[in-house]
């Protein structure tokens, strides 16, 4: 083999070292750390899902434990179906048709008039004339009374009558959804029932007191009022049995779930950032499966028990803390997924953020400028500006956390109390100033008589080397020998 090829050999030999270490084989424990990061990912995606999932639950047992187990609440919840329009005309028909059932008009009309025309001073023209009257005067007193109940239900004593009512009544609605039935409210087959007892009684002494005696003839009713009817009264008190086990633990659960899912993430930013995207999902789906509910709700209702406005008004009214807690939970997380999105390293998020401690900054050298100074708070602030702004954070979910019944303008505002705090935090911290630059110092330099003590000390000029420029060539003496021809003059 010659030089030649050997050199090649070597060469073709080298590069193919090289492109062998140029692709290293993975480690064994960088393997390890890829496959338990690939767990820890698989884990945290479904703590994050389940929590999504037990969302809609949560926020059903919280509705369920405190809207129907507290008496308060309850009587909150059913108070505006009083002023309801549709509501007052369906109970306003029911009590009338009660007061007319149990006053037989048409009967005693006829038997007044047929007693009257048979008195001997009547005279005979007026006595034939007496018998006839007696459908008029019948439906007169049928509109008086009629009259008299629709003031009743629409007066703000019926209003109290209402409340009263349910909250003597709130037991027997515990009893019903545990299964139980009795007292004011009862549930037959699917319908649950409110007692027009009191109301009715309520009616027959106004009746009274406007001078229709014959009301007084009424006797003690207990007619019913349908207030719900449907075929899931079974299901629902089947939930609500489970609901009530479960009350508050299942939202702490879920939000332990959903805490646990973001830590054990690989991107915890993201994760919070997908959670509370699942949350909103989770509630648009709750609020859709209700929008579903009310319409099949409505549909099966007879017409002869709630007319189609009647229901929706009364099924409305015992959900609607129900949806204002799904519309805050959905603009809760919302909010969380912006803050999430903006903390991250995307182009959008990191221009906004610029432009925020931009506006800030401005408004803090505009305040300086102005001689207004921070001092020694600006110098704490900025110290412990991480601290403080966790500190906001808390304080906001915990303003959330025990507000009664908080709602999405609720939510709203108190982000934007948050997101004020942190920029008077921004604005107000200040670095501590940084001490200026010392100047070296060295020995004085000496004076001499041509000199003044404040004469600037010019450093003495070192001759510079000249640089390397090549040597004329040196000339050559000739002999005369090597000397050519003589020119001519």
């Amino acid at each position: 083999m010659s030089d030649d090829s050997e050199v090649e050999h070597l060469r073709a030999r080298v590069a193919e070292l090289e492109a062998q270490s140029s692709e290293p084989a993975e480690p064994p424990d960088r393997r390890r750390a890829a496959s338990r990061s690939g767990w820890w990912a698989a884990l945290s995606g479904a703590l994050i899902t389940l929590a999504c999932v037990l969302a809609p639950l949560s926020v059903a047992s919280v509705w369920a434990k405190a809207e129907l187990s507290d008496t308060d609440q309850y009587v909150k919840t059913v108070a505006p179906l009083a002023e309801d329009p549709a509501v007052q005309r369906s109970i306003a028909n029911q009590v009338t048709r009660v007061v007319l059932d149990n006053v037989d008009l048409q009967g005693i009309t006829t038997d007044a008039l047929k007693t009257l025309a048979q008195q001997p001073n009547v005279p005979p023209r007026v006595a034939a004339a007496l018998p006839g009257l007696a459908v008029p005067i019948t439906n007169g007193v049928e509109s008086f009374t009629r009259t008299q109940v629709n003031k009743l239900v629409a007066s703000p004593q019926f209003a109290t009558l209402w409340s009263q009512v349910n909250r003597v009544a709130h037991q027997q609605v515990v009893k019903l959804l545990e299964g139980n039935q009795g007292g004011a409210i009862s549930a037959q087959g699917n319908t649950v029932t409110l007692n027009l007892g009191p109301i009715i009684a309520q009616v027959k002494n106004r009746l009274v007191a406007e001078g229709f005696s014959l009301a007084s003839n009424i006797p003690t009713v207990d007619r019913s009022f349908v207030l719900v009817q449907s075929d899931a009264i079974t299901q629902a008190q089947g939930f609500y049995q489970l609901l009530n086990t479960l009350g508050f633990w299942l939202p702490v659960i879920a939000l332990a779930l959903l805490i646990a899912g973001v830590v054990v993430a690989r991107d915890r930013r993201r994760a919070l950032l997908k959670g509370a995207l699942g949350v909103t999902g989770a509630m648009l789906v709750l609020g859709v499966a209700l929008a579903v509910f009310r319409s099949i709700y409505v549909g099966s209702t007879p017409l002869n028990v709630l007319t189609e406005q009647a229901a929706g008004d009364v099924f409305d009214t015992l959900v609607r803390f129900l949806r204002t807690s799904i519309r805050a939970l959905a603009v809760l997380g919302l909010i969380v997924a912006a803050g999430a999105f903006l903390t991250g390293p995307s182009t959008a998020s990191v221009r906004t953020r610029r432009a925020l401690g931009g506006g800030i900054g401005s408004l803090r050298g505009g305040a300086e400028a102005a001689g207004w100074q921070t001092g020694r708070v600006g110098t704490w602030t900025y110290a412990h500006k991480r601290a403080l702004r966790i500190t906001a954070v808390i304080a906001g979910g915990l303003v959330l956390m025990f507000w009664t019944s908080p709602t999405a303008w609720v939510v709203v505002v108190t982000a934007l109390v948050v997101l004020l705090v942190m920029a008077v935090i921004e604005f107000l911290a200040q670095p501590p100033a940084t001490p200026a630059a010392v100047p070296a110092t060295g020995p004085a330099p000496e004076t001499g008589p041509g000199t003044t003590p404040d004469a600037t000390t010019i450093p003495r000029q070192v001759p510079r080397e000249p640089a390397d420029v090549p040597a004329p060539p040196e000339e050559k003496t000739l002999h005369a020998t090597e000397k050519g021809p003589t020119p001519h003059a």
